[in-house]
């Protein structure tokens, strides 16, 4: 018998090819290409099912703006440096509120723009995070409750 999930954990990547430059110790550096790596994970409650390629449309479609392109000209970049970190906390925000209002909430998002570094921005831990999923077991445990109680009171039903 499968036990029943409280809830179901998504892992997409998805690859940018942008150009951007930094400032380091005061100067601005040269403009350089990256293939920038993102990996992005999400959960939804319960048993819902949602298609992975719900979700990976959606990341497509916001990252776009930004594939091929310089980073320094397009906003927020054009005027917070484009670091990885920056970068990774800017599209955290960004893709958190669009994932929650297609049934997903993000866990974390890692970014690097070489195969040796990496730089993570992640919730676990946050109070908010841990109220949200519990929020997410509680109606998925009320759900079943729910279940179970109208097959008992439609088997009293069917009885008389």
């Amino acid at each position: 018998m499968r036990k029943e999930k409280l809830y179901r954990e998504y892992c997409l990547k998805s690859y940018l090819n942008m150009n951007h430059s930094i400032i380091i110790n005061g100067k601005q550096g040269q403009i350089h290409p990256h293939t920038w790596e993102f990996l992005t994970k999400i959960i939804v409650a319960g048993n819902v099912f949602i298609e992975f390629r719900t979700f990976e449309t959606l990341l497509e479609q916001y990252l776009e703006k930004y594939q091929n392109q310089i980073l320094n000209t397009i906003e927020p970049f054009d005027i917070i440096v484009p670091t990885i970190e920056n970068v990774t906390d800017y599209f955290y925000d960004e893709l958190q509120l669009l994932l929650r209002e297609n049934g997903g909430e993000l866990v974390s998002l890692e970014g690097s723009e070489t195969p040796t570094r990496s730089y993570i921005v992640s919730n676990r831990e946050e109070p908010e995070f841990i109220e949200r999923i519990g929020n997410m077991q509680s109606q998925q445990i009320s759900g079943v409750i729910e279940y179970i109680v109208d097959q008992i009171l439609n088997k009293q039903e069917d009885s008389f």
